[in-house]
């Protein structure tokens, strides 16, 4: 066991110098968009949710002065690209889609958590964030334009910025899988991890442990398809002191302990195992499958360091468009990696 943990600690030091090395300049990461989930072929796009996850999943690093370093330029750049009141969009400034994609709850909160956590300065946001909420308590994807009067100046002003490009923004909603009512799973859930439970964000929860329930984590959002995103998301709830959401806990490690392959991995190879070690480790678990799952990860890593790319989330249910890259991956491993070797170090201090 300790061979294991000095060799996990060795192939964590790789993926942070392989992070390092890919990180742009201005502090953002890779992102390819592909049509199939391997990504075999694909081009890149400058969009701003890769780097809060990859953030996001490197916080436990944070101790590392590489990492350190990494964690302040991937701030400066979501600082850079926030837009008025504190919210983001999918895509950064220098994406021709910027001026037509609507502005999102999703960017906005999963963003504005990496620099709260970082004490890092950004415009309270909550009041935008529980202004975009349905009748049902539910919030919706997008801030745009519905038939609801919302008394803030910068809601209507984000949502009027589509009339600048009225033929673009039309054909956006047209040619997209989105729409303007959309309410989505993982969305409402990183509402939840944002603001914490309170009256407001309460309607979350009887809606994602119903998802649970009725087994529908594959179809409960239009970007997350793949259950063991869907999973990791779900499990930040309660691993962040959410009791409400503990109902979900057993059933999610269940699942996820059910895909497990002959050579450790869990679900369809790298990503999958990656996000399924953090949800055992989020959900408690002392499965030894995590330790097999660990072993294949540090089997797969590459020479560069690196893991290979995966789809992580799509631009719809019909999956035309996968987005996903080497460092997205190589954050979800590293995070993995990291929860299990202070899993470890815990244990041992027991002993």
């Amino acid at each position: 066991m300790q061979e294991l943990q000095i060799l996990t600690e060795q192939t964590i030091l790789k993926g942070i110098d392989f992070l390092e090395d890919h990180q742009f300049p201005n502090g953002e990461f890779c992102c390819y968009i592909g049509d199939e989930d391997e990504m075999k072929m694909c081009i890149t796009q400058s969009n701003i949710f890769p780097t809060s996850l990859i953030a996001y999943a490197l916080l436990p690093l944070k101790h590392i002065p590489a990492v350190f370093e990494m964690l302040d330029k991937a701030a400066a750049f979501l600082q850079y690209q926030m837009m008025r009141g504190g919210v983001w969009n999918n895509f950064s400034m220098l994406n021709p889609l910027f001026p037509i994609c609507p502005p999102d709850v999703d960017n906005t909160v999963c963003a504005s958590k990496v620099l709260q956590v970082l004490n890092k300065s950004y415009p309270s946001n909550e009041e935008l964030i529980l202004a975009n909420r349905s009748k049902s308590g539910l919030f919706y994807t997008w801030y745009a334009l519905r038939p609801i009067f919302v008394p803030l100046k910068d809601f209507w002003l984000l949502s009027l910025r589509a009339l600048k490009h009225p033929v673009s923004s039309f054909l956006f909603w047209k040619k997209t899988e989105a729409s303007r009512y959309d309410i989505d799973a993982v969305v409402n859930a990183n509402v939840l991890f944002h603001l914490g439970y309170t009256a407001e964000t309460a309607p979350i929860v009887p809606y994602l442990l119903n998802i649970i329930a009725t087994e529908k984590e594959g179809d409960c959002d239009l970007w997350y398809r793949n259950p063991f995103t869907v999973y990791y998301f779900f499990s930040r709830l309660y691993k962040a002191g959410i009791k409400e959401m503990e109902p979900a806990k057993l059933a999610i490690n269940n699942r996820v302990l059910l895909t497990v392959n002959t050579d450790g991995s869990f679900g369809t190879g790298v990503l999958d195992t990656a996000l399924g070690i953090i949800v055992l480790l989020n959900g408690d678990s002392y499965s030894p499958k995590i330790d097999q799952a660990v072993e294949f990860l540090i089997r797969r890593q590459k020479k560069s360091g690196g893991w290979p790319r995966w789809a992580v989330y799509y631009g719809g249910p019909k999956k035309h468009l996968c987005y996903g890259s080497e460092e997205l991956t190589t954050g979800f491993c590293l995070e993995a990696l990291s929860l299990y070797t202070t899993q470890n170090k815990k244990k041992n201090e027991r002993i």
